[in-house]
């Protein structure tokens, strides 16, 4: 894999480039990314905040989690897509939603979180960690 990989959201209106490999990727099960996927699961690449160049305009969101942890989010204006998650009091990582990069072959998750809340067709690789809620 080569680095930088671009990346952009549906309309373009925000690009960046990931400059060096994720730490890690994760695929999250719980209700809440099942909705903002509108799929079985969310994908997340956990990356260094350092390690990605922005471009554009991004709005922001936030929740509490089940930690009482903030769950806040950027996203493209525009076209509504995520292009990342972040903690405010963690700010060091952002958890890239590597669906927008020009090269998706990284979206390989070596972990599966909330499977305590998976949809009940979908069968996790054999091998790869799973845990019942967060890691």
């Amino acid at each position: 894999m080569e680095y930088p990989i671009k990346g952009s959201c549906q309309c373009g209106g925000v690009t960046y480039q990931l400059l060096e490999p994720p730490l890690k990727v994760f695929a999250c099960h719980c209700k809440e990314c099942q909705k903002l996927s509108t799929s079985a699961f969310s994908i997340t690449a956990v990356v260094n905040a350092d390690a990605v160049e922005f471009q554009g305009e991004m709005a922001d969101w936030q929740r509490a989690a089940e930690s009482g942890n903030i769950n806040a989010a950027k996203f493209c204006p525009t076209c509504g897509n995520r292009i990342y998650h972040y903690n405010p009091n963690a700010p060091e990582k952002i958890k890239l939603k590597p669906s927008n990069l020009s090269d998706t072959s990284i979206i390989n998750p070596i972990v599966h979180v909330w499977v305590s809340e998976k949809q009940a067709w979908y069968t996790i690789p054999e091998g790869v960690e799973a845990y019942e809620k967060q890691s």
